[in-house]
C-alpha cells in the first residue's frame, strides 16, 4: 500500500505506475485506487496531511481493510548540506513534537523506527536502478508554519535529514498493530538554502522515489 498525502498524486501513481486500475475510494476528496505493478497487486491511498489525519487513514487500512505492508511517499523539507531538491530519503527512524503519538503510545518515548525489511529492499532497490538515496533520521513535526523564527538548528545538530509531517504516526501506529512500515521522501524544500521545487518539478522528481516504493511493494 503507498500512501501519499495529496490525492492528485494517488491518482497521478495509479494513472501513470499501475495496471487494470480500479478507484476504490473518493470520501472526502482523499481518492484511493488499486491495481497491479507488474503483476502484483498494489493500491495507493491519499492520507491528507498532518499527524491526526493521516492516522486515521493508516488505521483503518490496517484494522479494516488487513494492511500489512504501508509505504509512505511524500515531500519534506531537506535539512543536510549533503541533500539537494528532489533528492530521496528512507527514513530509518522518525523523531517528533506531536502529542498524539504520545498517546499512541501511552506517553512514553518508544523510538518510532522503519520496518528493517523494507527498509533493506528500498535500498536494493535504489541501487539496482542506480538512484541516489539518502537514509536516516526525520522528523514529524505537528505544525507546517511553527511559531519560532529557527526551529532547524537542533535538527540539524543531531544529523536529521530532513522535516515532514506524517512518518512518526505511521511507525507508532505499525509497532502497535503489529504490520510494516517504511516512509520514503522527496526533498521539495530545502531548508538549508531557501530553495524549492516548483509544482510540476515536484512531479518529474518524485518518479524516482515512486519507483523505489513500487519496488519495494
Amino acid at each position: 500500500m503507498l500512501l501519499p498525502g495529496d490525492p492528485k498524486r494517488a491518482r497521478f501513481v495509479a494513472d501513470t505506475y499501475l495496471d487494470d486500475v480500479r478507484q476504490v475510494n473518493s470520501v472526502r476528496g482523499a481518492d484511493g485506487f488499486t491495481g497491479t505493478y507488474n503483476g502484483t497487486p498494489v493500491s495507493v491511498q491519499a492520507v491528507g496531511m498532518g499527524v491526526p489525519s493521516a492516522a486515521i487513514y493508516y488505521t483503518e487500512l490496517i484494522r479494516f481493510y488487513g494492511c500489512t505492508k504501508l509505504i509512505r511517499i511524500g515531500s519534506c523539507g531537506g535539512l543536510a548540506e549533503s541533500l539537494a531538491l528532489g533528492d530521496v530519503i528512507a527514513a530509518t527512524a522518525a523523531g517528533t513534537d506531536s502529542a498524539a503519538i504520545k498517546r499512541i503510545t501511552h506517553g512514553m518515548d518508544i523510538p518510532a523506527v522503519a520496518d528493517f525489511s523494507l527498509l533493506r529492499a528500498a535500498v536494493e532497490a535504489a541501487e539496482a536502478q542506480d538512484i541516489a538515496m539518502s537514509v536516516g533520521t526525520v522528523f514529524t513535526s505537528d505544525l507546517f508554519y511553527g511559531p519560532e523564527s529557527d526551529p532547524f538548528t537542533a535538527l540539524q545538530a543531531n544529523g536529521v535529514l530532513g522535516v515532514e509531517m506524517e512518518i512518526a504516526v505511521l511507525y507508532a501506529l505499525c509497532a502497535t498493530e503489529g504490520v510494516s512500515g517504511l516512509g520514503l521522501l522527496t526533498v521539495s524544500d530545502d531548508l538549508v538554502r531557501g530553495t524549492a521545487l516548483s509544482s510540476q518539478d515536484r512531479e518529474d522528481t518524485f518518479d524516482r522515489m515512486i519507483k523505489v516504493a513500487l519496488a519495494v511493494a
